[in-house]
Order: structure tokens, then C-alpha cells, then sequence
């Protein structure tokens, strides 16, 4: 009978020892697969050839392990009776003795290593649906007024936060809105005080923030209901979470992630003595660029002052009066240059008569003379008459400027009545002083009150 077939006897069907223990490790093998494992070592062994023998134990049963070479050579501690492990293993059979056992294929210690892994596995996660995304990266307002502290009421950050806050920026409002920061309890008060912050609408940001500790201790900011809490709020939020080396997944979905709960209020407001000091500076830029202005508008009112007096009608009244003056001794010195030519004419006439003896040709000459005298006097009405043409062209062009028709739209001339002076200012006068107004009709007598 080989070892492969069923023999029979007496109608049962009958295994070795080898048939069994075979195919139940290919039962257990096929139907387990890799499985992992967490316990306690007990029984613990490294014989010469470097492979490992323990048991992994917890309060209700244990089972046999074996950890062999090279495997046991990658450990990154040293296993010992006592310590809790996370072992990743393949469900066999010893057939040698018939006795279940697991094939330990990857060993490390329990609590940081599996939370590492499931940090890891939410990490991908979140990062896969985009929460992490820096696109969505809300900026923190440059001067908040008013900002929600989510952390543990009595621990060192708050402290720690309230007193940067209070030394940079004093101005600030802050609510502390009080949650437990580890334990089993921490995501969902954490959750609720984020929403509950969202909701009231009178924050301008939130900081999320709790001190140093193990992995195990920050391990409610890895929890995914509180990163998906941060990913909805309508706030910007602010992480500070343990020290400056560890990281949550509350890090990854916060706006601004911060080193320590310090350094993140820091971050949130801005230090008032540097405030202070560019207020100054802009201050005196301000207080600098005033004065530049009302320099260039000084300099455009006296310019326009000078062009003002320059078209006052005092200085239009000069102009003329100067004009007239030029105009009138223009005119008497054609008078007198005519008057002369006529003079010194007859003059030669009447020579030229007296040298004439005959009576005819004083007759003649009286007669010549008459008609010089009526070609002198046409001449000379011709003359005045283009004279007395050009000067009333001239007296209407010196009407134009003349100061009588300024004085015709409402103006008047001011003259001191003992000298007749033109007063330009009050300056030229002085209290008592009397003064003559001439109007376009008419004068008035005044006296300076």
C-alpha cells in the first residue's frame, strides 16, 4: 500500500501520520496565506544557527513561531521574553512533531510600528483625494482679529501660544475652545469643536495645537474624521502638533503646518514693534511726500498770481495811460512839424513877392499866391483831415484799453485827493486819508476809516 492511496480495513478509510500532518499543512498554508500577528514573546531562543524559536502569547492562548535565516538577520531589535511584537507570518505545520506552528517572515516591535503603518495607509489615502493639495492652501489673514485655540486647557502649548500671542500682537481676541488631545475621546471633541468653531462665524482663523509626545500620544491628529474635519472648515487652520520633528496627518491637510504650538503664534499674527516701527517709516514718507506736494501747488499759485497781476486792470490801466501819453506827443509833434513847413513856405513865398517890382507880376503873384494859399489850405484841411482820421482810429483803440471803460464794468479808480496818486494797495494810503473814487459817471469823495 503506498503512502499517496486510502487503504481500507474493515470498511474505513485509514491515514498515516505523514498523510495527515502534510495535508493538514497544505490546509493551513492554502487557507491562511501571510497573516499578521501581534503578542507577546515567550520561550524565547537564538540557537548557533542564528534562526529564532518563541512563542507569541497573549491572555488567552499562544502559539509556536520560527523565525529563521537570513530573515532573523534583518531585525531591527533585539526580541526578548516579555516584549510585545507585531509578527507577519505564514500559518504552517511541523510535521516532525505534528505540532502548529507559524513561519515568522518579517518581525518588529508592536504599538509604533502598526500605527506607522496605518499612518502611512491614510496618509496615501488623503493624498490620493486631493486634501493635501497646495492649490487648496487658504492664505491666513495678514491682521486677524480674533482667533479660536483648539487644545488642552490645562497643558503647556496653550500657555505657551497665549504668551507669544500677548507679547506680538495684543490687539488679538482669543478664544480657547478646550478638547481632550489624546486618548480615545480626543478625534470626535476634537471633530465637534472644529465644526462648532466653523459655525459661529466669529473667528478668523483656528490653531490646532498640543506639546510634544510618542506617537501613540499624537496619535488623535492622525485620526481621518479630524482630517477630514480640518479639509471642510471654513476657516484657515493652523497646526501645531508635538515638536518640531513630528508629523500628523492633521499637518498635511492644514493650511500652514507650524514646528511647536509657539512658533505657530508667531506665524499667525504680526510683532507690534515692527508694526510700529513701519507705520513710522511710512509716516514720514507720507509726512514727506505732503510736503513736496504743497511745495509744487505753492509754486503753481504764485505763478498763476503772477499772471493774475500781470491781467489786473490796474496794470491794463498803466498800459493804456503809457500808450496815451505816447500817442499825444506823437500828435503834437506832427502839428508842430506842419505848422513849421507851413511857416517857413509862406515865408518863401512872401520873398519871392516882395522881389517882384512890376505890378502885373505883383499881380501875378498875388494871384499865384492865392492859389498857393487855397492849394496850401486843401492841402492842409486834406492833411488834418487824415490827422484828425488816424487820431480818432487811434482815440477808439486807446478807448479799447482805456481805463474808462474798465471803470464802465463796475471798476473804479482810486486817487488820493492832495497828491491825486493812483492807490494801488492799502499801503499807498493810510486812516484819515482822504480819496477820490472816479466811476464810469461820476466821482465819489471818500475817506479811509
Amino acid at each position: 500500500m503506498s503512502e499517496d492511496r486510502i487503504a481500507y480495513a474493515s470498511g474505513r478509510a485509514v491515514l498515516t501520520p505523514s498523510q495527515l500532518t502534510r495535508r493538514a499543512r497544505d490546509l493551513l498554508e492554502d487557507t491562511f496565506g501571510l497573516v499578521w500577528l501581534e503578542g507577546e514573546i515567550s520561550n524565547f531562543s537564538r540557537p548557533a544557527s542564528g534562526h529564532l524559536y518563541f512563542s507569541l502569547k497573549d491572555g488567552g492562548a499562544q502559539v509556536r513561531c520560527a523565525m529563521f535565516k537570513p530573515k532573523s538577520t534583518y531585525l531591527r531589535f533585539r526580541p526578548a521574553d516579555g516584549m510585545q511584537v507585531l509578527a507577519r507570518a505564514r500559518v504552517s505545520l511541523y510535521e516532525a512533531r505534528g505540532e502548529f506552528q507559524l513561519i515568522v517572515e518579517h518581525l518588529e516591535e508592536a504599538g509604533e510600528g502598526a500605527l506607522q503603518r496605518e499612518f502611512e495607509r491614510l496618509k496615501a489615502l488623503l493624498a490620493a483625494e486631493g486634501l493635501f493639495a497646495t492649490e487648496r492652501k487658504r492664505t491666513l489673514p495678514r491682521f486677524p482679529r480674533r482667533l479660536a485655540v483648539i487644545t488642552s486647557a490645562t497643558g503647556a502649548a496653550v500657555r505657551d501660544v497665549l504668551s507669544v500671542l500677548a507679547r506680538r500682537y495684543p490687539l488679538l481676541a482669543v478664544d480657547i475652545v478646550p478638547v481632550p488631545v489624546q486618548g480615545k475621546e480626543a478625534p470626535a471633541a476634537i471633530v465637534t469643536a472644529l465644526r462648532r468653531v466653523g459655525a459661529a462665524a466669529r473667528h478668523d482663523a483656528i490653531l490646532l495645537a498640543r506639546g510634544g509626545g510618542s506617537i501613540e500620544d499624537l496619535w488623535a491628529f492622525n485620526d481621518e474624521s479630524v482630517a477630514r474635519a480640518i479639509h471642510a472648515s471654513a476657516l484657515p487652520v493652523v497646526s501645531a502638533i508635538g515638536h518640531e520633528t513630528d508629523f500628523t496627518i492633521a499637518d498635511f491637510v492644514a493650511d500652514l503646518r507650524a514646528p511647536t504650538p509657539s512658533a505657530a503664534a508667531e506665524l499667525l499674527v504680526p510683532d507690534m514693534i515692527e508694526l510700529s516701527r513701519q507705520l513710522q517709516q511710512r509716516q514720514q514718507r507720507l509726512h514727506l511726500l505732503l510736503q513736496r506736494r504743497l511745495q509744487r501747488r505753492q509754486q503753481e499759485v504764485d505763478r498763476l498770481h503772477a499772471q493774475l497781476q500781470a491781467r489786473s486792470p490796474t496794470q491794463r490801466l498803466q498800459l493804456g495811460e503809457s500808450r496815451l501819453g505816447a500817442l499825444r506827443l506823437r500828435l503834437q509833434h506832427a502839428q508842430q512839424r506842419t505848422q513849421q513847413r507851413a511857416r517857413e513856405r509862406a515865408a518863401n513865398l512872401q520873398t519871392r513877392l516882395l522881389r517882384q517890382a512890376p505890378e502885373q507880376r505883383l499881380q501875378r503873384a498875388r494871384l499865384a499866391l492865392a492859389h498857393q494859399r487855397q492849394l496850401l489850405q486843401h492841402r492842409l484841411r486834406g492833411g488834418l483831415d487824415t490827422r484828425r482820421a488816424h487820431l480818432a482810429e487811434l482815440a477808439r483803440a486807446l478807448h479799447a484799453v482805456s481805463p474808462l471803460a474798465v471803470l464802465a464794468r463796475g471798476y473804479a479808480l482810486l486817487q488820493d485827493e492832495s497828491d491825486g496818486r493812483v492807490i494801488r494797495s492799502n499801503l499807498d494810503t493810510r486812516r484819515g486819508a482822504r480819496l477820490r473814487a472816479r466811476l464810469a459817471e461820476g466821482e465819489l469823495h471818500l475817506r479811509v476809516e
